[in-house]
């Protein structure tokens, strides 16, 4: 008796994540990490940190946003429903 194999993809009707989102989210947390440490050391360097996180968010923001109007927009074209 042989077994399928395990689906590999994500699960239908999901969509996975913009990989600029990912690595945007990724530089966010690491400068939020980063931020932290400078403040704790009492360096002022940490408000420099602050806003590169807050750009990065806003960039991972942009990404999600602009991958969920393409996929809208492709489905539009299609005349797919859902």
């Amino acid at each position: 008796m042989s077994r399928a194999p395990p689906p590999t993809g994500p699960p239908p009707g999901a969509t996975p994540m913009p990989r600029l989102a990912v690595y945007a989210l990724l530089v966010c947390a690491l400068t939020v990490a980063a931020a932290v440490v400078s403040f704790s050391r009492g360096s002022w360097l940490g408000v420099v940190w602050v806003l590169l996180a807050g750009v990065s968010s806003n960039m991972a923001w942009f990404y999600v946003r602009r991958a969920k109007a393409e996929r809208d927009a492709e489905r539009e074209a299609t005349g797919a429903t859902g």
